[in-house]
């Protein structure tokens, strides 16, 4: 205290306790607590009014890739994000600029900038958990959704950890996915699905040959201006932060048998096997069993958590530790999508 401060008289009346002076740290503005027993996801929350999470976010970058990298999972709830702008302006505060959504498997479209809206898929279906991309050969490590109407009923956004999915897996289930990989056969032009110039954002075959050329995907054209494609990617990844496994793929997901019975029956009916819009086998083309595909989703459905969304709620999931799904709804929901950090297999440590 300096000699001025000393020497000034006191207007404190007697008998009043003087005023402290309160200082809030950037750590102390915003407390973590995990959701349930699981720790996933941890949830956020300001402990005063007023706080702006893109500010305190990027101010503490480092707390939340380390929380982050340990939960696989964080739930901003309770912050102002009243609009599209602020959440982006949230994304590239925490993880910079946001990628752009290629080789596409479901219909959504731009907000604003790189914001897309989670799925346009119909809201009476339901949408199996996946890791984003993971058909890809650069997916998203990062991925944020964002909730800004939520008069609904249903409608949430499961989650599951697939390290502990990695976990559940039965060894020899496990190690045969693993040796064999898995693929993906997506035909495209037939009348159901995305057309190949939606999911390759071209017009130009040669520019869909030079993508797929790049990216290990096997083409063929059919007649009528019709494609069909494959690609082998691998099962199970090593984080390439944390070095946990990872069950880590669409092979469950793109499955036909994981689709609703209503619309795998009226898809046979319609297709070929070779001609269905998606399917999977074990990466040498043998199909991949049934009983194997249902303890599959067992393993999923044991390691899901849903919570209901609250409008302004932001998700952040470490994509390659976290998969997400689609609950069926009734009402008015609007779930938006950011994503960052372009990861591809040569990032991945080997197995």
């Amino acid at each position: 205290m300096s000699e001025e401060e000393t020497s000034r008289p006191s207007l404190r009346k007697p008998g009043i306790p003087a005023r402290r002076a309160v200082s809030v740290s950037q750590g102390d503005l915003v407390q973590m607590a995990p959701m349930n027993e699981s720790g996933f996801p941890l949830v956020a929350q300001p402990t005063v009014p007023g706080v702006n999470l893109a500010g305190w976010a990027e101010a503490n970058r480092d707390l939340i890739s380390g929380r982050l990298a340990q939960h696989g999972g964080l739930l901003f709830r309770g912050f102002a994000i009243p609009r599209v702008e602020e959440f982006e302006h949230v994304v590239r505060a925490i993880s910079g600029d946001l990628l752009e959504y290629k080789e596409r498997s479901s219909p959504r479209h731009a907000v604003s900038g790189r914001i897309y809206t989670s799925t346009d898929y119909p809201p009476e279906h339901p949408i199996f958990l996946h890791n984003e991309n993971s058909y890809q050969a650069v997916w998203p490590r990062r991925i944020f959704f964002y909730c800004s109407k939520a008069m609904m009923e249903g409608g949430e956004t499961p989650i599951a950890d697939v390290r502990k999915i990695y976990q559940r897996v039965d060894p020899e289930v496990r190690d045969r996915f693993i040796a064999k990989r898995w693929m993906v056969v997506r035909n495209y032009g037939d009348g159901f699905g995305l057309p190949w110039q939606d999911v390759y954002q071209t017009e130009d075959k040669a520019q869909v040959e030079a993508h797929c050329l790049k990216n290990g995907i096997q083409l063929e054209w059919k007649d009528g201006n019709r494609l069909r494609t494959r690609a082998v990617r691998n099962a199970v990844a090593r984080h390439p932060d944390s070095g946990d496994l990872c069950w880590f793929n669409h092979a469950t997901f793109f499955h036909i048998s994981t689709l609703t019975p209503a619309i795998r029956e009226a898809l046979l009916d319609e297709f070929a096997e070779e001609d269905l819009p998606t399917n999977t086998y074990y990466g040498d083309g043998s199909p991949i069993e049934a009983d194997a595909l249902d303890h599959l989703r067992s393993c999923y459905h044991a390691e899901t958590v849903k919570f209901p969304w609250q409008v302004g709620d932001l998700l952040m999931l470490d994509n390659m530790m976290a998969a997400h799904g689609r609950a069926p709804f009734k009402g008015q929901r609007q779930v938006l999508v950011g994503m960052s950090h372009p990861t591809t297999w040569t990032d991945v440590p080997p197995l």
